[in-house]
């Protein structure tokens, strides 16, 4: 299942002049961005790319001023001196502030085979001004959200380049067994709107986000496709559940997280 991920993922960023495997970091896995959504209608203050060598390969979320939250297989492996961010911004190549890694945490539970702890967090040298997104309380079938990210809006792999321009694309969480190999107690099954739209190779980590009143709350992080399929958009998409790691999420950042 990840292994075919990391093939095509790879295949696809070098085709479109992004990055090839010698520039992103060692646990980079291709994942995704958004087909058939539109470009974002707001600037997110807690978006973050994931950046190697001037190029984005990952997307993230500002969960407090010094945490970054994101998918496990973005950064496996890699050390924090190879990863730079740019937070609160709808272009990744500028705006925003930046920032440097100084530690990275992938959860223990993670090994890349099986489904479940796709999770990480990435501990910044400096404070973010932006502000960062809470975490929800819940989270589950028929949840509507909103999924965002930069990458690939075409579906298969070296089908065109990733836009400059933040993508989005509102869905809604459906019941676990609509996808393949997921752990419904820690992962979401999320919806592909008229089964031509959803993540596809470029945001790997990035949200899954709910509204709340006038703010968002973070649901998800992006972790892969939810039927085997290489090509995007062509069954549902899996997300981490972040509301099912605050637990953990809590003990590795010394409670700087904040939830709803």
């Amino acid at each position: 299942m990840k292994a075919r991920l990391v093939a095509a993922g790879l295949a696809a960023l070098a085709a479109c002049g992004i990055a090839v495997a010698g520039t992103v970091p060692a646990g980079a896995d291709p994942i995704t961005n958004i087909v058939g959504g539109q470009p974002a209608d707001q600037v997110y203050s807690f978006m973050v790319s994931l950046q190697s060598n001037g190029s984005h390969f990952c997307g993230g979320s500002l969960i407090s001023e010094e945490w970054v939250l994101t998918a496990a297989h973005c950064v496996v492996d890699t050390e924090p001196d190879a990863v730079k961010l740019r937070i609160g911004t709808k272009t990744w190549a500028s705006g925003g502030e930046e920032a440097e890694a100084e530690s990275i945490k992938v959860h223990p539970d993670y090994d890349g085979q099986k489904p479940g702890a796709d999770i990480a967090l990435i501990k910044l040298k400096a404070k973010a001004t932006s502000t960062p997104i809470k975490i929800a309380d819940k989270a589950g079938p028929g949840t509507e959200s909103r999924i965002i990210g930069w990458g690939q809006t075409c579906p298969t792999p070296s089908c065109g380049d990733v836009p400059d321009e933040l993508q989005q694309l509102d869905t809604k969480v459906i019941e676990p067994g609509q996808c393949t190999d997921i752990d419904g107690a820690v992962e979401l099954c999320t919806d592909n709107p008229n089964r031509n739209s959803g993540a596809c190779y470029g945001d790997s980590g990035g949200p899954q986000i709910v509204k709340n009143g006038d703010e968002w709350l973070l649901i998800g992080d992006t972790s892969r496709t939810g039927n085997n399929d290489p090509t995007c958009a062509t069954g549902p998409s899996i997300y981490t559940s972040v509301v099912a790691y605050q637990s953990w999420i809590g003990q590795t950042t010394g409670g700087e997280s904040e939830s709803r």
